[in-house]
This record gives C-alpha cells, sequence and structure tokens, in this order.
C-alpha cells in the first residue's frame, strides 16, 4: 500500500522556514534542505499557501516564508493541508455484500479505527512547527535564527 510523503515533508519545509526566523528562502534552498527537485517543493509550498501557513515574497532576496508565527501552526494543520482524504481508507470497490465477513468488516472496524484517528489527530494538534524547529535546532546545537542549510 502506497504511502505519502507530502506531511513529512512538508514539516521539514516549514521547520527550516521557522529556524530562519522571517528570512525568506528559495524553493531551491529548500528542494537541497530536503533533497528533493524545486517543483517538488513549490507543489508542496503551493498547498501550504492554499492554507494560509506560508505566504511568498517576489523578487531579489524573495522565497518562501511563513504565514503565521511558528507557535500557532499544530502538525494537524499541515497534515490537513497537504494529505488528501482520510487517514484510514476503507476498500476501494467495497467488500463483498454477500459474504459474511465482507458484509459487516466495515461496521466492525469503524469504532477502532475513529479511535485511532481521534488519537492521532489529538498527538498532531499539540505539537507545533515551533516544536520541532526548537527540537532540531536542540539536535544541531544551534541557535534560532539559523543563517544557513
Amino acid at each position: 500500500m502506497p504511502s505519502s510523503t507530502r506531511f513529512v515533508l512538508a514539516i521539514h519545509v516549514l521547520a527550516s522556514l521557522a529556524v530562519t526566523d522571517g528570512k525568506p528562502m528559495r524553493s531551491e534552498d529548500l528542494a537541497f534542505s530536503v533533497n528533493t527537485n524545486a517543483t517538488f517543493i513549490r507543489s508542496l509550498l503551493s498547498r501550504l499557501q492554499e492554507a494560509g501557513l506560508t505566504t511568498s515574497q517576489l523578487g531579489t532576496g524573495g522565497g518562501a516564508l511563513l504565514a503565521k508565527a511558528a507557535k500557532k501552526i499544530r502538525l494537524l494543520d499541515v497534515y490537513r493541508a497537504v494529505e488528501d482524504g482520510e487517514i484510514f481508507a476503507f476498500h476501494r470497490q467495497g467488500p463483498n455484500e454477500s459474504c459474511v465477513v465482507g458484509k459487516n468488516i466495515q461496521a466492525a472496524m469503524l469504532p477502532s479505527l475513529d479511535r485511532a484517528t481521534r488519537a492521532l489527530e489529538q498527538q498532531l494538534s499539540s505539537v507545533t512547527i515551533a516544536d520541532i524547529a526548537e527540537e532540531v535546532a536542540r539536535l544541531g546545537k544551534f541557535n534560532i535564527p539559523w543563517k544557513g542549510c
């Protein structure tokens, strides 16, 4: 089953913007840090901007910026901005209703999946981009604002 990396890469991008503390970053520089191409970063930044999490500054010295304070951006906000659909997806074509398991499997799973979703959302709501940026700075032994990659 394929999984998306958009969420963790979006956190990486936002943490990079947070540690520079207001200095715009070009998509090429963000792509260097993420180790991907700038086209993907621009696509990710577009989703983040639509969600009100980033903004862009045009012209010389321009680039991406946080649209609000890092301490106000929750990981749940990031998840909702970049991921499509539900955390847990049911059968694409639906189970076979003529089978006793197929007829009842979704109703049997739903309560557990709902509890897991609520737990995940609660955890993602309790962590901010500022928390992640501070941990990156602690692990990297540098202070925010940081001047380079």
